[in-house]
């Protein structure tokens, strides 16, 4: 009996020791199911910038309680491998599990309403946050808009977009000045490293250009970027000079040429100059490039501001006229004579007419005159080759009255004598050919025409054709 009694004793304890131990596991997954959750509710808690991580706790948080669970159930099974031989109620087991499962809900429908009022205070918060002051934009920059009118969609159901320049004028020299002028002037120094740059971009493409097959990848590729950084050397040197052309081409307007194209002409002028400086002399690239750059304009000048080209050195001449006759207009206070240009000049005075020919500016035939502007220069000038009102109708008499003189001979006699003056078609023919069309021979045709013109020397056919040969 005593030993039934320790046993039953040893059984009692251990049955109230696995109690104790499912309750202490029971507690330790709830307080940590709960410590999980107020987590949770902090997290949800939040501030507004966190809004996007406070939605989540409602799938977060049943998570974190099935693997709580879990972790429960898996300690359980544990306890019941090593108290195999305890009396352990599974009631007591399902009553704890069930619990934790009814904290873990009611904690997870918390943190959903938690959630929900974080959800709507960020919502109220982005909304009363003021929005940023618009950056103010640069001008010259290019800004895309979308159009505001419900008719200016694509096919697809997308807005029709446009883009508008900030800081543009409708003057394009003021805008090409603006820009040109953000490009900061360069030294000495910077243009000679640039310079070098160039040099060494040249020789590499021309390395590539003749050996580029032959070279290996890694010297190739050096070559390359050699060739693209003197290319953007390059780039840099000419936009540094582009406010050199603007100052020479303003010297050159008002003569045909708008200023615009001036400024082109130079700076194709500028673009040789960076190609053929050669910084080892010492000379500041800008004196160098002027040179070009009035080449450049000049030539452009000489064959584009004509409406009739004139030769280059033909051009060069008439400037060099042009000059000595603005300076004698200010010494003798008149136009100087050609005699006195020549003397100048140093050249005969046939050859200073000839040039002062070639240096006169056409003029259109369509330009206004007045105030008003009704006639036109064209209306001015006569036409030598029309035909006086009054010859016009002389010369339609004489033909009636030549034609009353025709009918008074043969067929053949009118005819002979038209086609042999061309009085029909104007060309007249000779004796084969009327000979062809008559089938008579060239002399039959002679002797006729001969005939012919003896009556039409009588007076009685001559008086009223002579009449017009007096007029």
């Amino acid at each position: 009996m005593a030993g039934e009694k320790t046993t039953a004793t040893r059984g009692t304890k251990r049955n109230a020791a696995a109690k104790d131990s499912t309750s202490t596991e029971s507690k330790t997954a709830e307080e940590t199911t709960a410590r999980k959750g107020r987590t949770a509710r902090k997290g949800a808690k939040g501030p507004a910038r966190r809004t996007a991580k406070a939605a989540r706790p409602k799938g977060a948080a049943r998570g974190k309680a099935s693997r709580a669970s879990k972790k429960v159930d898996d300690e359980l099974e544990l306890d019941d491998e090593l108290l195999d031989d305890a009396d352990v109620d599974d009631a007591d087991l399902d009553g704890g599990f069930d619990d934790v499962s009814e904290d873990g809900d009611a904690e997870d429908r918390e943190n959903n309403a938690d959630g929900d009022d974080s959800e709507g205070d960020a919502e109220g918060e982005e909304k009363s946050k003021p929005k940023p002051p618009e950056q103010p934009k640069e001008k010259g920059a290019f800004v895309v808009t979308d159009l505001d009118d419900d008719d200016n969609y694509t096919p697809s159901g997308n807005p029709k977009r446009r883009v508008i320049a900030t800081g543009a004028t409708a003057d394009p020299v003021k805008d090409y000045l603006k820009q040109i002028g953000r490009v900061s002037l360069l030294n000495a120094e910077q243009e000679v490293d640039l310079s070098e740059r160039i040099e060494a971009g040249l020789y590499a493409q021309h390395l590539l250009d003749t050996e580029g097959d032959s070279l290996d990848f890694k010297r190739r590729r050096e070559l390359k970027w050699a060739a693209n950084d003197g290319r953007k050397a390059k780039d840099h040197l000419l936009e540094a000079n582009l406010r050199l052309v603007v100052s020479l081409a303003k010297r050159y307007t008002g003569r045909g040429m708008l200023f615009l194209d001036l400024i082109q002409e130079g700076n194709l002028g500028l673009i040789r100059a960076v190609e053929k400086f050669d910084w080892k002399k010492g000379f500041k690239f800008s004196t160098y490039a002027t040179w070009w750059i009035r080449q450049a304009i000049t030539r452009a000048m000489a064959d584009q501001a004509r409406t009739i080209r004139v030769p280059v050195h033909m051009v060069e001449v008439i400037n060099k006229l042009s000059r000595v006759q603005r300076q004698m207009l200010q010494d003798l206070g008149r136009e100087p004579t050609p005699d006195e240009l020549a003397r100048e000049l140093d050249m005969p005075v046939e050859k200073v007419q000839e040039v002062q020919k070639y240096g006169r500016e056409p003029i259109s035939l369509h330009t206004p005159l007045g105030e008003d502007g009704d006639s036109e220069f064209g209306d001015l000038i006569e036409d030598t080759d029309a035909i006086a009102p009054s010859d016009a109708v002389a010369f339609s008499l004489l033909q009636e009255q030549f034609k009353q003189v025709l009918e008074t001979l043969s067929p053949r006699e009118a005819g002979v004598i038209k086609m042999r003056y061309g009085l029909e078609d104007g060309q007249p023919k000779t004796l084969d050919d009327i000979g062809r069309v008559y089938g008579v021979t060239r002399e039959r045709i002679r002797q006729i025409e001969s005939k012919t013109m003896s009556k039409l020397r009588h007076p009685s056919r001559s008086q009223t054709l002579r009449d017009f040969l007096d007029q």
